[in-house]
């Protein structure tokens, strides 16, 4: 641990409770996960979490390592320049398996919520039927999608946005022969540290698919 992190940590604030809070959900963890994972008591974790007690170096270090995040993610002050990001320097890359291109707009910082990307979608292309905690907005910058919400099929397109909760079944197609350009904000984690794409995504049964049409199934079919 460097020096500067060490002073750092030496005057932690009471109210990191939030932010192990905030990270110990978006991981999808309990209390009892937690408490497994960095040998200290529900009782006492519910207490830090709560502010009603200030949890020592020792203490706050292993609370990190089993939320797979540095000591600094609770000590350090983000800086103004690591959430800037330049058009012309941002990577694009896409998952294993799908032809979707991402380009990841948001940052890393403590207690974040949000997670931002703008999709590049092929024609052709149709996602499975998923539900997840959390909530999204896509707002169509180019071209045209048909979104489907709880069976619900809705053409959009560019100046159009729709704000839902992730655990409405949800799915969308590109059935058009140019490519779609949608920005999407959501309070679900799609990528960690490492970019590699979470497991939280629920896969709804085939049968209730909103995109199991005729058409879809003869096109480049790929999980989002």
């Amino acid at each position: 641990m460097s020096s500067s992190t060490a002073r750092a940590a030496s005057d932690v604030d009471t109210k990191v409770g939030a932010l192990i809070r905030a990270r110990r959900r978006q991981l999808g963890f309990t209390l009892q996960q937690l408490s497994d994972a960095s040998n200290l008591s529900v009782g006492y974790l519910s207490q830090v979490e709560r502010d009603h007690a200030t949890p020592t170096l020792g203490s706050l270090a292993g609370i990190a390592r089993a939320l797979g995040v540095g000591l600094d993610y609770f000590v350090a002050q983000p800086r103004a320049q690591d959430a800037l990001t330049r058009a012309a320097t941002r990577p694009n890359f896409s998952i294993s398996g799908s032809a979707v291109s991402y380009e990841r707009l948001g940052a890393e910082f403590p207690g974040n919520q949000l997670s931002s990307f703008i999709l590049t979608v092929p024609p052709g292309y149709a996602s499975e039927t998923v539900s997840h905690e959390g909530e999204e907005l896509i707002y169509i910058l180019e071209g045209s999608i048909t979104q489907y919400l709880d069976g619900e099929a809705m053409v959009m397109t560019a100046g159009d946005s729709l704000h839902y909760r992730g655990n409405t079944p949800h799915a969308w197609s590109n059935p058009n022969d140019e490519p779609a350009k949608l920005l999407w904000t959501g309070t679900l984690t799609i990528f960690n540290a490492g970019d590699e794409k979470t497991s939280r995504i629920e896969l709804v049964s085939p049968d209730k698919s909103a995109v199991n049409t005729s058409s879809d199934r003869t096109k480049n079919k790929n999980k989002s």
